[in-house]
This record gives C-alpha cells, structure tokens and sequence, in this order.
C-alpha cells in the first residue's frame, strides 16, 4: 500500500472513526483503525464488536492495500502533524505501517487485515430515508432518560418503532429509566411501515449525535431484527440492537390526569435550580404546592438548610402537593423550546405528565417522591 492524503482529510475522517474504539482492550486487533487503499479513496474502519463507524477520504493511491494500525495513536500522530500538510502512507512489510509528513517518520506496528472483524455483513430487511433533523428530534428528545443500569439491559437505549397516528404513520423514540420516561415523534418516512421495533443502545445514540450535528443531507437508515445502519455523508455506522424486550410503555401514561398547570418553562426552571441548591445529593425532592395563580417551590435539608420560591401560575383546581427530583424536572424542561410548561396531574402520588405548550411530538411521564 502506498497513498498520499491531505493531513485535514484523514484527521476528519480519524476523528469519527477512533471514537469507537476503546481505551483498553483485550482483543489486540480491536485497538486498531483498519486502513484500505482502494477506487481512489481511504476506506477508515474501527469497531468494537457492537458498533462500526467506516469513513472514506479522497486520496492519491499509487499501491492499493489494507492493514491495521493502533487508531489513537494514528489520531495523534496525525493531529499533531502541520495543518496542510501532505502525509505519505506506506506499508514497508506486513508488521509495519510507515506515517511520512516533510521531515516527520513514524513506524507504527501494524496487525494482519484479514484479521479485523467485519460487523456490516448480512441483510437488512427493511430500508428508508429520514431528514437528519427528524433523527436527531427524536435523539435529543428522548436520550436523556435512557437508563444507565445495567441489570435492566433493554432500557439502556432508545426504543424506535413504527406507530399508525391520526391517518397517517409516525416513527416514535421512546426512553425510559424507571423514574421518568420521554416520547417523541415525527412523521415516519413511508418505507418504514412494517419495521420491527428495535432498542438503539446508548454508545450507538451518541455517536450518532456526533454524526447528526454536521450532517448535511437525508439519512439512509437500514435495519434487522439484530442490526441498524445509519448511512450519513460519507460515514457509515454499524450497530447490534440490544436482544431485549422493551416494556409496554404506554401502560405508565397515564389518561386520567384532568388537573392542568401552566408556567413559564424559563422562570420554573431557574426556580428548580436555585431551591435545589440546599438539597441533599442522594434525594434532590422539591416540593410544589399548587394553588389558583401560584407555585412554591420549597426544599427542605436538615443539613443544609431550607429554601422556597414562589413562580406565577395558571391553575383552575384545588390546591395539592407534589414532590419531584429536582434535577429530573430541570432536564424534562431542558429540553422545552416553548415558553410555557404544561403540567397534567392527577394527585400527589401518581405519575405526572409534562410537556412543551408549543409542541405536542414529546410527552414526557415523570413519577412523584414523597417529601
């Protein structure tokens, strides 16, 4: 293999790639960024067995080839050589692969090709087309209530599935940890009908963010009953679904709730912020009371004090108290584009749901803490 690439091509497409790939690893070949030289371009592949990200970068091929090289050491070679500069990759024999950038040498140990695992094979039974906003709605919407236990493996993810709404199909991205849960939708591409219901995990969700904030054009998303292809400008990522069944989510939303708060989202928010501060890190409660024009908003820790704050209110039912972790209110509302949040509540210890006045695509179920 002998190629000439510029420095900024290779280290924007290392950059997707290396961040796959695990700091340590018992696997030697899963360290390594698979290198292939061939049709004009540099085909870049890392995986760690559940995920693949390969990313091509134009180059001048003289020899085509493949071999394997240590993948953030290769980044910070290259991250570091001269911004414009012209890099020379060669592969003087099978154990080696040799970086060239003016007066700059680097040998670098290099592991068989044919060694390096291949996660794209197999067929995809279902195939369409998304806007890359539409994807990325339905991320941001829902990942922050993706579970991080590890014991309830089929919430570690975003579940996606195809759903028949008011004459028309909708794809809906629903997460969910036990204390909360978020749902989201967009109108689904007409090839999505029929699709299984498939548990995105979360490593997989966060690459994709990273995919998704420079992506220019529509998303080609490929999917089985096992995997999920996300085809975005030029990069390809690869992943495992999690082998899991996802809950019956929609026995936890709740339809009784006829008791409806309004606040302003920005005003409430920075009210949960400040009353929080005094409160314990294991319990973070806050304490709403609930009246005709009015919220306080009150927190009480016997070791570190008490704080109250009261937020005008629109609310036509008899008073209540509810309580809530502080810092699950202050992500629901984060996430809120509108200027007003919608509260539905039922009593003091059923669950509750929010959402943003402005846009009724997310729904969010939070459950009540006793305070």
């Amino acid at each position: 293999m002998r190629v000439t690439i510029e420095r900024n091509d290779l280290l924007k497409a290392l950059g997707h790639v290396q961040s796959v790939v695990e700091r340590r690893n018992t696997i030697p070949i899963l360290s390594n960024v698979l290198v292939q030289a061939r049709d004009g371009l540099v085909h870049l592949t890392a995986t760690d067995l559940d995920m693949e990200v390969v990313e091509k970068a134009a180059a001048s091929i003289a020899e085509e080839g493949a071999a394997t090289a240590p993948a953030h050491l290769l980044y910070d070679i290259v991250r570091k050589l001269p911004d414009g500069a012209q890099l020379q990759i060669e592969q003087p024999d099978e154990g080696r692969l040799a970086i060239l950038a003016g007066r700059s040498r680097f040998m670098l140990p290099a592991l068989p090709a044919q060694e390096f695992p291949d996660l794209a094979a197999g067929e995809m039974s279902h195939e369409f087309v998304i806007a890359p906003g539409d994807l990325k709605f339905l991320i941001e919407r829902t990942r922050f209530a993706i579970s991080t236990e590890e014991t309830r493996y089929y919430l570690n993810g975003i579940y996606f599935h195809h759903v028949e709404g008011e004459g028309a199909g909708m794809l809906r991205g629903v997460a969910t940890d036990g204390h909360r849960l978020a749902r989201a939708e967009v109108g689904a591409p007409e090839a999505a009908a029929g699709m299984p219901g498939i548990i995105v995990p979360r490593k997989t969700v966060l690459e994709l963010v990273k995919l998704l904030d420079v992506a220019d054009g529509d998303i080609k998303v490929s999917l089985s009953d096992t995997k999920i292809r996300f085809a975005i400008d030029g990069v390809t990522l690869t992943s495992k679904l999690i082998d899991g069944n996802f809950p019956d989510y929609e026995r936890v939303i709740p339809t009784a709730n006829d008791k409806v708060l309004e606040v302003d989202t920005k005003l409430f928010a920075q009210a949960v912020d400040r009353v929080s501060t005094v409160s314990s890190e294991k319990g973070r409660a806050v304490k709403l009371a609930i009246s005709a024009d009015k919220v306080i908003l009150s927190v009480n820790n016997p070791e570190a004090g008490s704080a109250e704050e009261e937020v005008a209110a629109s609310y036509e039912r008899e008073p209540m108290e509810i309580g809530f972790n502080s810092r699950y209110l202050m992500d629901i509302t984060g996430q809120f584009e509108g200027d007003t949040a919608l509260f539905l509540l039922n009593d003091g210890g059923s669950p509750t749901i929010m959402r943003d006045k402005a846009d009724e695509r997310a729904i969010y179920v939070l459950m009540p803490m006793r305070v």
